[in-house]
């Protein structure tokens, strides 16, 4: 089931068009991230959270968004240690997450957090 909601977010990514709160510089590597979260001020969550202003935030803190016991429980305050270990890994981070992608390249995971750090 993981593989087939990580294979349809990959496929979502392509069609989702850039949302008015994303900056001109949104690294390709944050396709895949955007068709599960959103990242305008204020916009509703999607299959993930909405992702605006994670940085510097205790995980599993957007309200109204359904988290896993696991990601409640974590203790994680999102920055960029904590952020680039639950993107290389987040099941392992997290043992129950309902994260279900990786993304195990260095370069994009630095490119995604960097993006991240400018949501706000």
């Amino acid at each position: 089931m993981t593989a087939n909601l990580s294979l349809a977010a990959i496929a979502m990514a392509a069609a989702i068009p850039a949302t008015p709160g994303m900056a001109q510089s949104v690294p390709a590597a944050f396709n895949t991230c955007r068709a599960c979260h959103s990242v305008d001020k204020g916009g509703k969550n999607g299959v993930g959270p909405n992702l605006n202003g994670v940085a510097g935030r205790p995980a599993a803190s957007v309200a109204g968004f359904n988290y896993s016991p696991a990601l409640k429980g974590s203790k994680l305050r999102w920055d960029d240690q904590s952020l680039d270990a639950f993107l290389t890994a987040p099941t392992k981070k997290v043992p129950g997450t309902r994260m279900p992608i990786a993304t195990p390249d260095r370069a994009k995971r630095a490119a995604i957090i960097a993006y991240l750090k400018t949501l706000k």
